[in-house]
């Protein structure tokens, strides 16, 4: 339970996750909420796991299309092995960083790796960021950045990871199309952090542990959104762990199952392409999941 202070003044909006049991395997969807649908360029926020897979088991995301958005499954434990319609095939493992644009579209699978036959663990997220409207045509691209090419530092007591954008003196090498800013916070107990406040809009989402920002005492699971112009200022009562979001707003977007785009128009043209196959698959992949009801 979040449990209200008496200054909310640096805190625009608060935002709980929707909770999905996939089966064993529950996801926390903070982005998009009926409350709000983007952060910066964040327009998808899931928080999946941590879970435990029996031999045998393990995520099996068929092939499905995207358009409109790059993506980023950010793990902290386990691994998925990523294919693209491009032909790429790459582990996606913890503290490394997969980038893919769709653009003008991508086809894609996540599943599990090659240890089926021994207990796996998996804990992430999954994050999508809107395209600018120049670039939401532009050619389909994967770029994989190994853990160590991350900048990593200490601000205070704080451990963080600049996973995209530039913060506290650190650039990351990640790909961005706009201001764009995602990091990775470790805070030990009773350790404080200011989030960078030169973004047009910044959030931050609590893994796990106790924060007080904005006037607020946050538990795991839940979104603080700052103010327009307001800057957040991070209290870990436990040890925790962070991340903070943020970046320019690129502007109104649609979103229909896995298609992202400024016009509605694109994103029916895209269910059509999926629907009769004009897309480029996956090789070596015949399954899909189909274009929902």
């Amino acid at each position: 339970m979040n449990e209200a202070l008496t200054d909310t003044a640096a805190t625009a909006q608060i935002i709980d996750p929707d909770i999905k049991d996939l089966g064993g395997f529950s996801v926390r969807r903070v982005l998009p909420s009926p409350r709000r649908r983007m952060v910066g360029p964040f327009i998808f926020f899931d928080h999946f796991g941590p879970a435990e897979f029996a031999p045998g088991d393990g995520i099996q995301v068929r092939p499905h299309p995207h358009i409109g958005l790059s993506t980023v499954t950010y793990l902290f434990e386990g691994e998925i092995i990523h294919r693209d319609g491009l032909g790429f095939v790459q582990p996606i493992q913890a503290r490394a960083v997969n980038l893919m644009t769709a653009g003008r579209g991508i086809v894609h699978s996540e599943r599990a790796g090659d240890d089926l036959h021994k207990p796996a663990r998996l804990h992430g997220i999954q994050t999508w960021m809107a395209l600018p409207v120049d670039q939401e045509e532009c050619e389909p691209e994967f770029i994989h950045y190994p853990e160590k090419s991350l900048p990593e530092l200490v601000v205070g007591d704080v451990n963080v990871r600049v996973i995209i954008g530039e913060a506290y003196g650190r650039r990351s090498p990640v790909k961005t199309y706009a201001s764009t800013l995602y990091l990775e916070c470790r805070m030990p107990a009773g350790s404080a952090l200011t989030a960078p406040g030169d973004y047009e809009e910044i959030g931050l989402y609590v893994i796990d542990g106790q924060i007080r920002t904005g006037g607020r005492i946050l538990g795991g699971g839940t979104m603080a959104v700052a103010r327009s112009g307001m800057q957040l200022d991070i209290e870990a009562d436990p040890a925790s762990h962070v991340m903070i979001l943020g970046g320019a707003n690129p502007g109104k977007r649609h979103i229909w199952w896995n298609l992202v785009s400024s016009s509605r128009e694109r994103i029916e043209q895209a269910k059509a392409d999926w629907l009769e196959k004009r897309f480029d698959m996956v090789p070596g992949d015949n399954e899909f999941i189909p274009l929902p009801d």
